[in-house]
């Protein structure tokens, strides 16, 4: 059989990984609040949605011992679309706020699984050769998902609100404009599981592990025999498994090193939701009054090609000198730009030109200073179960995100927009002492 070729399947399966993770944690925060929800209410029901990213290290061996990994590609991208789908039509109904947030923590929970599969698959559908010719082409198209869901996706409802607003009241034209965008989104997710299930190729290794089979190959003596080399083959995962976070947690300096995957954010992680709600509250309450097509191009758009920017610039810089050569310039462009919050806040310009390049400067910052971050975690994570241990560093990132992040709107309720930037800016000095701290581990090179 001929080998299906990468480029039918590698961008659209990294695509496919960055959209619904985007309306999980993006999206619904503008449509929440576009419902009337308050910032802190909005900030802290949405920010429990990170919980599947955080505790993904818990289940994703599971993914391989129970089915292919192709097999939960094709199977979450349906989910996905059907779970989009359902979201939409709850919108109308009397409890659609109970209903929709039980439907993006499934979809969410889908999203991380199928990132489980899609990274597993990764390396088992391509070479050595092929997966580093296509690691910038996942990377690309990763960062294409963000723009078009952030950016396009958000311009789509802004427009479908404009042409039902002329039938409707803004209310009903707006909950019309996100139910048929989610709708519209859901469908091309069911288009890419059919495209999925007939371009994925079926390698060889893609499959539960052999400790794992349901009978022992070698047993001939009946099935209580099999029986119990079956339940010995589970006692040697679960014992593998607790063993990988042993030695995770016995690794040298992890004391420091939890402190900076949980710290090194924590400006940012309160940043991120507020920074949405921001652009969307009016100016009357301190915000900027942008529509939704307008974030969608100022954020989601110019935003995202600034982070997008910023973070291959510091790869490249990285690669030439190293984390311990170029941790202090990123620690200061993390920090430094978050100051353009408090310019807009006390300025609220409204020209779009103005936003859209403080945003700009803001993410190309945020993006060259989280190559710090990302390369420590790939230093840490080196050894033994050096996958699994990537896997439990990234839950730990997860969690530094989540949790600063769902209070940080009742924080900003209490203080209002520009005393909050003041005080995220302030924050940034966490940022600094945990820096200071942490250990550059060895393989650094």
């Amino acid at each position: 059989m001929k080998k299906t070729s990468p480029w039918a399947w590698v961008p659209s399966v990294n695509f496919a990984e960055g959209v619904p993770y985007v309306i999980v944690i993006t999206l619904s925060v503008v449509m929440y609040k576009q419902f009337g929800m308050s910032n802190g209410d909005v900030a802290f029901y949405t920010g429990w949605f990170y919980l599947p990213w955080l505790i993904k290290p818990l289940w994703s061996p599971i993914v391989g011992m129970l089915k292919t990994r192709r097999w939960w590609i094709v199977t979450m991208e349906l989910l996905v679309g059907v779970g989009l789908a359902a979201i939409a039509f709850t919108l109308p109904l009397k409890g659609w706020l109970a209903w929709s947030m039980g439907l993006f923590w499934l979809l969410a929970f889908s999203s991380a699984t199928h990132d489980i599969a899609a990274d597993g698959f990764y390396m088992m559908g391509l070479n050595t050769s092929e997966q580093s010719f296509f690691v910038g082409i996942r990377s690309t198209f990763y960062r294409l998902a963000t723009i078009a869901s952030e950016g396009g996706v958000l311009a789509l409802i802004g427009w479908l609100t404009g042409r039902f607003s002329n039938n409707l009241p803004m209310e009903d034209a707006t909950r019309r404009g996100w139910m048929t965008a989610l709708c519209i989104v859901g469908a091309v997710f069911v288009l890419f599981s059919l495209w999925h299930r007939f371009v994925l190729p079926r390698p060889a290794d893609d499959h539960a592990p052999e400790y794992l089979s349901s009978r022992n190959e070698a047993a001939g003596n009946g099935d209580e025999v099999s029986t119990i080399a079956h339940d010995n083959r589970w006692k040697a995962f679960f014992r593998e498994f607790g063993a990988t976070f042993a030695t995770f947690f016995k690794k040298e300096n992890v004391g420091t090193a939890l402190l900076f995957m949980l710290l090194f954010r924590f400006p940012e992680a309160q940043l991120t939701k507020i920074s949405t709600l921001f652009l969307l509250d009016p100016v009357a309450e301190g915000g900027l009054g942008l529509t939704t097509a307008q974030i969608g191009l100022v954020k989601g758009t110019v935003g995202v090609i600034g982070l997008t920017l910023g973070g291959i610039l510091g790869g490249i810089v990285a690669s030439k000198g190293g984390l311990k050569k170029w941790l202090w310039p990123m620690v200061w462009a993390i920090s430094l730009p978050d100051i353009v919050y408090i310019w807009l806040s006390f300025a609220q310009p409204s020209n779009l030109f103005i936003v859209g390049s403080c945003l700009f400067v803001e993410q190309f910052g945020y993006g060259f200073g989280f190559t710090a971050y990302m390369l420590f975690l790939l230093y840490y994570a080196r050894g033994s179960h050096e996958t699994a241990h990537y896997a439990i560093a990234t839950a730990f990132m997860a969690a530094g995100m989540m949790l600063p992040g769902m209070f940080a709107g009742y924080l900003q309720e209490w203080m209002g927009y520009r005393t909050f930037f003041i005080w995220v800016t302030a924050c940034c000095a966490i940022t600094f002492l945990v820096a200071a701290w942490v250990k550059i581990p060895k393989t650094d090179e």
